[in-house]
């Protein structure tokens, strides 16, 4: 590509407040899909750079070709052997062709392949300039953002997230014809709202970032000015003695609401140091997304941090606004805070019996009470005791009729645990409050107390088998009750915190909590299923081998911390060198093996007497003595051990599919060796079924 044809291109939406939440996404979306339009178009560029702030979605193209290159078509006609009769005149289906193209007959071209040769028509349509293209292929990737409702304004029919005020279009110093969302282009931008409101030119489309930075008091680039909102904060807390909280999605969101961003320390009452620090730092995050203050060992302070989109000549003002707009939510916090606390958390159990937690499944009152009995089935694996446990789930839903987590939802099981602490309960009740919804989300930490992990196993696997059990399965993208997840939790439950429990008998479990008739009679096996489809993508996001995942499953084992041992070994297992062989081996066992089952079977022991060829004598006395060495290893569950063990057979295999013919013509002798291989296959699928391995 040469100077002279290719250039830069700048595109920029202006627009009212953008999404704060969404603004990243929406600038991705865009330079993807303008990229899109470019490939299809056939128009090559050398980089697109996006830029996103609360008023403008903006990208500068580098390097785009000027012209797009000229399209050449071709159309292939009827066959040469039906286009010409046997006199070699055309017929009609060849005039047909070459009318339809324009042209004679003679003009036509031939198309030859090892098929066959064609009549064909090559044209060429010469390439259109791309300021030609710009504004239509803007508005087709505007039209691919993802925008779950889009909106109009005034009196216009154009649709888009906010309303358009200004489209700015320059490609190299030249601007850009048409119109997008009925806006006519121009080659100007506008700078910060209140510092400079006015028009702002620039010569060349490289200029525009630079130009908004220096004289437009806007930062263009989403990357850089989240980076100094960060260097902002900290140096401003640092200059205190304090450190401040920056949560990645807080800082995301401050970053797309302000342009210009300038950073304010406040400050609040001590006394609101009284109630839950978590209740403060979600009302300064949540509610007005302030940065919260500690100190060196993390205890909070009495400030905050706000970051204002302004360059105020009078800062004061705008820092006694920001501590003035959040005093009385924390006297509504502290006011909540007091009323939950004039009786004991236990006090609100009676409350829970007129909250339904599903129309046929019943209120939380009783879904605390099957929690409880579920849970405390587990009390002897968690090494902890049932009376705690049940303790734990009569009070894990209590806080949610609290008046703190009406107005902090978020903060279920957080408050839970305060108030428990505050009602004098035992250590691993309260914090089985809190611990009992996590994990909350992918990577999320485990619940640490046994009662809280009892209750985290428990209360989904009811919901699990009771949502089931009612025939309201997710299905697409709709999971209201968060089956996908509670199912993920409980996977990463039992084997990341090495808990041997097997789900079928579980899920019994949590299905006999339930009146006779109220859940399907297929219930368990139908959670089993899901269960296990969600372990396939736990391992998967590892980064095993499905097939590995699969020859696992394939077992019917049912219990997610032995499947993980299993998994493992099997995984070191293909690393051997008989790897390969043995799981080739047992394919072809099972396929001889299904193919005699439906010829009459082959049950019954294995008869030595039978047993002739030297290569087999050989294959039955290793299994023999494998059975042996095996059998203490499978005891305490050592699948690394059984493989590595069974890998030993790998030479007496291949010996015996060398040397032994197995469907023998004597019908003895051919049953007799199908049982060999069936004890051999067994022997394997005491840890996996290996014929699964590609």
């Amino acid at each position: 590509m040469t100077l002279d044809t290719s250039t830069d291109l700048l595109i920029e939406l202006g627009t009212e407040e953008l999404p704060p939440v969404a603004l990243p996404s929406l600038s991705q979306a865009f330079r993807d899909g303008f990229g899109a339009q470019l490939a299809s178009k056939g128009i090559g560029f050398a980089a697109i750079t996006t830029f996103a702030t609360p008023r403008r979605l903006a990208l500068l193209i580098q390097g785009v070709e000027t012209r797009q290159p000229d399209q050449e078509s071709l159309r292939r006609g009827p066959a040469v052997q039906a286009a010409f009769d046997a006199d070699g005149q055309p017929t009609k289906a060849a005039l047909g062709f070459a009318r339809s193209c324009g042209v004679e007959v003679d003009a036509l071209d031939r198309e030859e392949n090892e098929k066959g040769a064609w009549l064909a028509w090559r044209s060429r349509t010469p390439g259109r300039e791309t300021a030609q293209l710009v504004a239509a292929m803007t508005e087709s990737a505007l039209a691919g953002l993802p925008i779950p409702k889009r909106m109009r304004w005034g009196d216009r029919t154009e649709e888009f997230v906010r309303p358009v005020h200004w489209v700015c279009m320059k490609m190299g110093a030249s601007p850009i014809t048409g119109t997008v969302l009925g806006i006519a282009p121009v080659t100007h931008t506008y700078g910060h709202r209140f510092h400079h409101p006015g028009p702002l030119e620039f010569d060349a489309p490289a200029d525009y970032a630079e130009t908004l930075r220096s004289k437009g008091y806007v930062e263009p680039c989403f990357d850089t000015r989240r980076a100094g909102i960060r260097e902002q904060v900290n140096a401003l807390a640092q200059s205190h003695d304090l450190r401040a909280r920056i949560a990645d999605g807080l800082l995301d969101e401050v970053t797309a609401l302000v342009e210009w961003p300038q950073a304010l320390l406040c400050r609040f009452e001590e006394r609101f140091l009284t109630i839950p620090p978590e209740v403060l730092i979600e009302t300064m995050q949540g509610n007005q997304k302030y940065f919260p203050l500690e100190d060196t060992e993390g205890k909070l302070q009495p400030c905050f941090i706000a970051v204002a989109n302004i360059v105020s000549r009078d800062p004061d003002q705008v820092r006694a606004g920001n501590e003035r707009v959040i005093r009385p939510r924390f006297e509504d916090a502290t006011f909540f805070w007091s009323q939950d606390l004039k009786q004991p958390l236990e006090a609100l159990a009676s409350r829970l019996e007129t909250v339904v937690f599903q129309d046929k499944l019943g209120t939380l009152a009783e879904k605390s009470a099957r929690v409880a009995r579920l849970g405390q089935s587990l009390a002897d694996v968690l090494e902890t005791d049932a009376h705690l446990i049940e303790r734990a789930a009569q009070l894990s839903k209590c806080d949610l009729v609290t008046a703190m987590v009406g107005e902090f939802p978020s903060l279920q099981g957080t408050i839970g645990r305060y108030y428990a602490q505050r009602s004098g309960e035992d250590a691993c009740v309260c914090d089985a409050m809190q611990d009992q919804y996590l994990p909350r989300f992918a990577g999320d930490a485990l619940p640490v107390s046994p009662c809280g992990r009892a209750l985290a196993i428990a209360d989904r696997i009811d919901t699990l088998v009771g949502i089931f059990g009612i025939g309201l399965r997710p299905t697409g993208t709709k999971d209201p009750y968060a089956l996908r997840r509670a199912s993920i939790a409980v996977l990463r439950l039992l084997i990341e915190t090495d808990l041997d429990i097997d789900l079928r008998p579980l899920l019994k479990q949590a299905v006999e909590g339930y009146p006779a008739g109220r859940l399907s009679a297929d219930v368990v096996e139908k959670v089993l299923e899901y269960m296990l489809e969600r372990l396939r993508g736990y391992y998967a996001e590892q980064g095993v081998a499905m097939d590995t995942v699969e020859a696992v499953i394939e077992t019917g084992v049912t219990n997610p911390w032995d499947l993980s041992k299993r998994i493992s070994a099997v995984d070191q297992f293909r690393q051997l060198q008989a790897a390969e062989s043995l799981a080739a081996a047992n394919k072809r066992i099972r396929n001889i093996l299904a193919k005699a089952e439906l010829e009459g079977g082959y049950a019954g022991p294995i008869e030595e007497s039978l047993l002739s060829d030297p290569a087999e004598i050989q294959l039955a006395t290793s299994i023999q003595a494998r059975q042996s060495m095996i059998a203490p290893l499978a005891a305490r569950r050592d699948y690394i051990g059984m493989l590595e063990t069974l890998a030993e057979l790998k030479d007496d295999v291949d010996d015996f599919f060398t040397d032994v013919m197995v469907m023998a013509d004597d019908e003895a002798v051919r049953r007799n060796r199908l049982r060999l291989l069936q004890s051999l296959s067994a022997l394997f699928l005491r840890v996996a079924d290996i014929s699964k391995l590609q």
